[in-house]
């Protein structure tokens, strides 16, 4: 049963005074004031105080009172209806008199989570630490609403900009900067001290316009944050009951499209030559690019990984992770069970990504005797490794058994960020358009494709957790293959041109001509007009593939 009251109260004060009318004095000597609450004189006017609620509840583990009081409402019927409300909750079990901050809760929430990856856990720190608390720290679990959080993406909206600016700022104090250095180095000797100190002050206005925040939380962000808040509030509502709704449940946020890949066409390639922009953040070589790059990088140390990462798609944290005793050269197969994730320089071993990511791949057979060769060399590299220490154990320390696949002449694992750097340098000193070391599995899984290998069998080449992934991710596939899905159904549809196009080749032209030009048809086949030859002969239109026009025209009976 509801047990409630509401009543009317004000904040006028009255001074205390004792049995003979002097007012009292407190300890620094100052006179004592008491709230007049219910007694207040004026509290029949209407616009003078305001209403309050108290509630009785239920009393806790050890017997204690609890009564949930609040005021500042301004009609008794809103007082009722908030302590309706505190009671309703109260019966769901919500904890009403929880005095709990969102950060309070957050940082309590966020040590249990023990099940997180070691990066999906530094992610949600740095959330926490720079996002959530900073915007809704201080608010109690009980007070928070939709409002809050919704305030607390417009914040990021607004700060959105301001990075943005600040970007193009800093571009355009890189252009100034480069700009007065190659004014002083193409000065002739002695070269002027102005131009020095221009480069100078070019530099400095540089290094300022680089220390303002230039990063963009971008949609896909956005969504990720949103996502982690929400985990925590169905926890506060489900397990805790300090809430009664999951208040991120409602935020509008800018809409995330997933990029998916697009193909360095010759025209995209082109634009890309002459303004320096990339038509989207995810971009895949064509069969062509890929061999251009291959061979470029034939000679180079990390020719193998290359190859297993564009042909079998391994991600960079696999291929730095692969261990030899995952690898079965016999058969031809390797097994990805771990790879080596890295946060700044920070390097470490985890599980795959997924549950799907780990699978064992077939090799190709280039790969497979890339892998060979490697073998031997790596082992030759020990050998002369463990040669140099014993002879200059200073200059060169132990060999460092790792265990890895690829490894540095001493045996130590590549850190993940070193082969994306790697990458990118190799990438922009053979002229190729740019991609991620990341898009050589998108160029993997479209190689597949356009081999025909099934869309299922690619999804668990790649480790992908689901077929709609796989399928989703990869509806952009190479030029040829465009061609030939255009092309296919025109092929289905019987044309009379194409007919008579097949009569004529044969040397015997039978059934139904061509129609006249002078003689209207509701849906005419396409052809171009006619024309005449050197000899003046007249020539038809041929409909039909462009290679057997020649010989039509060679072989059919003059008009």
């Amino acid at each position: 049963m509801f047990k409630g009251s509401v009543y009317r109260r004000c904040g006028c004060k009255e001074l205390v005074t004792g049995e003979d009318g002097s007012p009292v004095l407190d300890a620094k000597n100052r006179p004592k004031t008491r709230e007049l609450g219910a007694e207040c004189p004026d509290l029949g006017k209407r616009d003078h105080g305001s209403w309050y609620y108290y509630v009785e509840l239920p009393p806790g583990p050890k017997g204690e009172r609890r009564r949930p009081r609040k005021g500042g409402f301004l009609t008794k019927k809103k007082a009722e209806e908030a302590a309706q409300e505190i009671w309703d909750k109260a019966q769901d079990g919500v904890d009403v008199l929880s005095d709990e901050t969102v950060e309070q809760f957050l940082l309590r929430w966020f040590a249990k989570r023990v099940d997180l990856k070691r990066s999906t856990w530094k992610t949600y720190e740095d959330h926490i630490h720079r996002v959530f608390i900073p915007n809704l720290g201080h608010i109690k679990m009980r007070d928070l609403r939709t409002r809050h959080i919704q305030e607390m993406f417009q914040q990021i909206w607004r700060d959105n900009e301001q990075h943005a600016a600040n970007a193009d700022a800093a571009e355009v104090a890189r252009l100034e900067c480069e700009a007065a250095h190659r004014a002083w180095k193409q000065a002739a000797k002695p070269r002027p001290p102005e131009l020095r100190q221009r480069w100078t002050t070019a530099k400095e206005r540089l290094r300022e316009a680089r220390r303002k925040p230039r990063y963009i939380t971008g949609p896909g962000v956005q969504l990720k944050m949103k996502n982690e808040l929400s985990a925590a509030l169905d926890y506060a509502k489900n397990t805790e009951k300090l809430i009664s709704e999951n208040w991120a449940q409602h935020l509008v946020l800018p809409k995330y499209t997933p990029p998916k890949p697009l193909v360095w066409t010759d025209e995209r390639v082109a634009r890309w030559r002459e303004t320096g922009e990339k038509p989207g953040p995810v971009m895949v070589w064509t069969a062509e690019q890929t061999g251009a790059f291959l061979d470029g990088v034939a000679e180079h140390r990390l020719y193998p990984m290359f190859h297993l990462m564009v042909f079998r798609g391994t991600r960079r944290g696999e291929s730095c992770g692969l261990p030899w005793r995952e690898t079965d050269m016999t058969a031809g197969t390797v097994h990805i069970s771990e790879q080596l994730v890295a946060a700044s320089y920070d390097v470490w071993e985890d599980t795959p990504k997924s549950d799907s990511g780990a699978r064992t791949v077939r090799l190709d057979s280039q790969t497979h005797e890339l892998l060979k060769f490697w073998r031997r060399r790596q082992q030759a590299e020990r050998a002369e490794w463990e040669k140099k220490h014993r002879k200059e154990p200073k200059k060169y320390g132990p060999y460092v058994d790792s265990g890895r696949v690829f490894t540095w002449e001493d045996g130590r694992p590549y850190h993940p960020e070193y082969l994306s750097q790697v990458f990118n340098r190799l990438v922009q000193k053979l002229g190729l358009p740019p991609i991620r070391l990341h898009d050589l599995r998108h160029c993997a899984a479209t190689l597949s494709l356009a081999a025909g290998v099934h869309m299922k069998a690619i999804q668990v080449l790649l480790g992908h957790s689901s077929f709609k992934l796989t399928a989703d991710t990869y509806t952009s596939v190479l030029p040829q293959l465009e061609v030939e899905a255009a092309d296919a159904p025109v092929a289905l549809v019987p044309r009379k041109a194409a007919q008579q196009d097949e009569q004529a080749v044969d040397g015997a032209p039978q059934g139904p001509q061509l129609v006249p030009a002078a003689e209207p048809t509701a849906f005419p086949a396409p052809a171009a007009p006619h024309s005449s030859d050197a000899s003046g002969a007249e020539v038809h239109p041929m409909v039909g593939p462009a290679e057997a026009a020649p010989e039509a025209a060679d072989e059919a009976p003059a008009a």
